[in-house]
């Protein structure tokens, strides 16, 4: 499932091709909404709220969220498509472009008054507006009621904050020497993996290519996710790799390195 930082970029983009201007086709595959048709309607923005993307529409607001295999393309008319029609659940298009979502896990449209029931669970945004304004007080008070859980399952709670997936998890609990296997309530400081995890989404959202080592190269931009048996970059002792979840279907890889992290 794609971080926060890919949906931020995904949100600018949408944004700076449908922004004030006015569809001129709306075609939503999905049968619940089929017949909604938005044409003339301008666009008034698109924003990312964590791992969930809102296209402000007039008086609606269309929800979509990328899950495990979806994308937003953008094209010009006339371009051929990247990936097959058949995969395209909605595509709206205007005077200039043509932006077609596939495989999306999720496509709603509502009422905007109704957005609070799409992502009023959320906890706060690591990228977004209100992340000053007490949003990193609040994600540590979240965690922090997560006490018997491990870390990296509570910071994959979107409840607790949103945007971190997987590899922020593991990068996370690597740069502060903890096993992401700790329960919540015995890690030290957890202001300061917040506000790491802030920092580092954050240097991380205006590129394509992420690294939580400052290195770009490939094959060098992570420090444990994605090596096992690999030396650590710091120690040289090998990865380990397990899977933790909230429950059985929610088991993700995780990485850790047993000197580092304890």
């Amino acid at each position: 499932m794609p971080e926060g930082d890919t949906v931020y970029r995904t949100a600018v983009h949408l944004d700076q091709a449908l922004r004030g201007r006015a569809l001129t086709v709306s075609d939503v595959r999905v049968p619940k909404y089929a017949s909604v048709d938005l044409r003339g309607e301008v666009v008034d923005e698109v924003v990312a709220v964590g791992k969930h993307l809102l296209t402000r529409v007039g008086a609606w607001s269309i929800h979509t969220h990328l899950k495990m295999e979806g994308s937003w393309h953008i094209y010009r008319h006339g371009t051929p498509w990247r990936r097959p029609a058949h995969q395209a659940r909605i595509i709206l298009e205007n005077a200039d472009w043509v932006t077609v979502g596939f495989d999306l896990g999720t496509v709603e449209i509502f009422e905007r008054a109704r957005e609070e029931e799409a992502v009023g669970h959320l906890g706060p945004d690591l990228l977004g507006p209100d992340w000053a304004d007490g949003g990193a007080a609040e994600a540590v008070r979240r965690l922090s009621a997560d006490g018997a859980r491990e870390i990296d399952v509570a910071l994959l709670d979107q409840r607790n904050l949103a945007g971190l997936g997987n590899v922020y998890a593991n990068e996370l609990c690597f740069l502060r020497g903890v096993l992401p296997q700790r329960p919540v309530d015995e890690v030290r400081d957890l202001p300061a993996v917040v506000a790491l995890a802030h920092r580092l989404i954050t240097a991380n959202r205006d590129r394509v290519e992420r690294t939580t080592t400052g290195d770009l190269r490939p094959g060098k931009q992570t420090w444990v996710y994605g090596r096992e048996g690999k030396p650590c970059r710091r120690c040289g002792t090998k990865i380990k790799h397990g899977m933790l979840g909230a429950n059985e279907l929610a088991l993700r890889d995780t990485y850790w390195c047993p000197h580092c992290q304890t």
